[in-house]
C-alpha cells in the first residue's frame, strides 16, 4: 500500500496510507451488520495494507468507535493512524428521544447534542478516549460545520462562531501543543465552510466529503489554492459521491444521499464512456483523481463488506493512463486546471 507522508507542524508528522477506512458503514448505516462482519472488513483492510481509520461519535451513536476499539486492540499503537471528531455529545436517552432512527440501525438508544464550545470538545474528546480504548488519537476534526447538517447558512455561520467564540477552537488548539493530538482539522462536506475555517484560524487537515471529485472539482477555484499555500492536507471522504462513481449510472444509483438527478446521470455516463475507451474502471478512476492534486493525502470510502473493502482495495492498485484524464479534459468532463 502507497503511503503520503503529511508534516506540517514538523513534530513528526502523520504517514497516511492512499487508502484509508472511513468508520461509518460499519456503524449500521442504513442497515445492520454483524460485529463478526464488521470485525471482518476490518481486517481485509488491514491485512491489504490500510493503516488510516477515521471515525467520530456520530458514526452509530458510538458503535464505529466500539467497533475500532475491538478491531485495534492487538495492533501495535505505532502502526496505524487514527481520528475522530469533536462537535457533538452523545447522550443516553429515552428510546423516544433517540437520535438517527431510519439512518443509523440496532445501535444504542441515544440522542446527539451539538456543542462546539471548550467543554463540548474536551468532553467529546474523552469520551472518543473512552469508546476507543487507545492510547493516543492522531487527528482530532471540528465535525459538520456545514449547511448540509445544519439546514441553511445563518445555521451554519451560528455554529461557525460558536467554535470560535465558545472557544471550541482554543480547546482543538490547545490539545495540538500540549502533544495529545498530532493535528487539528475539520471534517465537512462543503470546501466553503473548509476555507471560511482555513481562513479563521490555524488548521492542519481538512477531511472533505464529496466535493473533489470525477464530478465535481469547484474546491480548485480557492479552497486547494489555499491549502497548497499553507501546507494544509486534504482527505477526501466520499470519492464516489455516496456511489455513483462506483456503480456507474444505472437505476437506483445515488448521489449526495439521494437517487441521482437526470444531469449528473449523464455526465457520469459520459465520463464512463471514456474510461472504458481507455480500459479503466471507472471505480478505479474516481479513486485515483484525488490523489493527482498535491494538497491529498489519502482517501477513505466507505466499505461495509469484505466485497466492498476488496474492491477498494483493487481501486487502490489500479494504474490509471493519463490519456484517460487528457481525453476527459478534451470533451469538458474534467475542468482544465485539475491535476493529473
Amino acid at each position: 500500500m502507497k503511503t503520503r507522508h503529511w508534516d506540517r507542524l514538523g513534530n513528526g508528522g502523520v504517514t497516511f496510507t492512499e487508502l484509508g477506512f472511513g468508520g461509518a458503514p460499519i456503524a449500521n448505516l442504513y442497515s445492520a451488520i454483524s460485529d463478526e462482519d464488521a470485525r471482518a472488513t476490518l481486517d481485509a483492510g488491514w491485512e491489504g495494507g490500510v493503516r488510516y481509520f477515521d471515525t467520530a461519535p456520530l458514526y452509530g451513536m458510538g458503535l464505529s468507535e466500539t467497533r475500532l476499539n475491538a478491531f485495534l486492540r492487538d495492533k501495535p499503537r505505532d502502526d496505524y493512524v487514527l481520528s475522530t471528531k469533536v462537535g457533538r455529545l452523545i447522550q443516553a436517552c429515552a428510546p423516544e428521544d433517540r437520535s438517527g432512527e431510519g439512518k443509523w440501525f440496532d445501535v444504542p438508544v441515544r440522542r446527539e447534542h451539538f456543542d462546539y464550545t471548550y467543554d463540548g470538545v474536551m468532553r467529546s474528546f474523552e469520551h472518543s478516549f473512552s469508546r476507543l480504548g487507545v492510547e493516543r488519537i492522531d487527528i482530532l476534526y471540528v465535525h459538520d460545520l456545514c449547511i448540509f447538517t445544519h439546514g441553511s447558512k445563518e445555521v451554519s455561520d451560528m455554529r461557525i462562531e460558536e467554535f470560535f467564540a465558545g472557544r471550541g477552537y482554543d480547546a482543538m488548539v490547545s490539545l495540538r501543543d500540549q502533544g495529545l493530538i498530532r493535528a487539528i482539522g475539520g471534517g465537512v462536506n462543503e470546501w466553503e465552510v473548509c476555507q471560511t475555517l482555513a481562513e479563521r484560524g490555524d488548521f492542519d487537515l481538512f477531511l472533505l466529503a464529496g466535493r473533489y471529485t470525477l464530478l465535481e472539482q469547484k474546491a480548485l477555484d480557492s479552497f486547494l489554492p489555499l491549502c497548497e499555500s499553507r501546507g494544509i492536507g486534504i482527505v477526501t471522504g466520499g470519492p464516489y459521491n455516496s456511489g455513483i462513481l462506483a456503480t456507474g449510472a444505472r437505476q437506483g444509483a445515488m448521489y449526495n444521499y439521494d437517487p441521482a438527478p437526470k444531469d449528473v446521470m449523464d455526465r457520469v455516463s459520459a465520463i464512463e464512456a471514456v474510461c472504458r475507451e481507455h480500459d479503466v474502471r471507472l471505480v478505479d478512476a474516481a479513486f485515483r483523481f484525488p490523489l493527482l492534486h498535491p494538497a491529498h493525502v489519502s482517501v477513505i470510502p466507505g466499505g461495509r463488506s469484505v466485497t466492498e473493502m476488496q474492491g477498494n482495495l483493487q481501486a487502490a492498485q489500479a494504474v490509471i493512463p493519463p490519456a484517460l484524464w487528457t481525453d476527459l479534459k478534451s470533451r469538458g468532463l474534467m475542468r482544465e486546471d485539475a491535476p493529473t
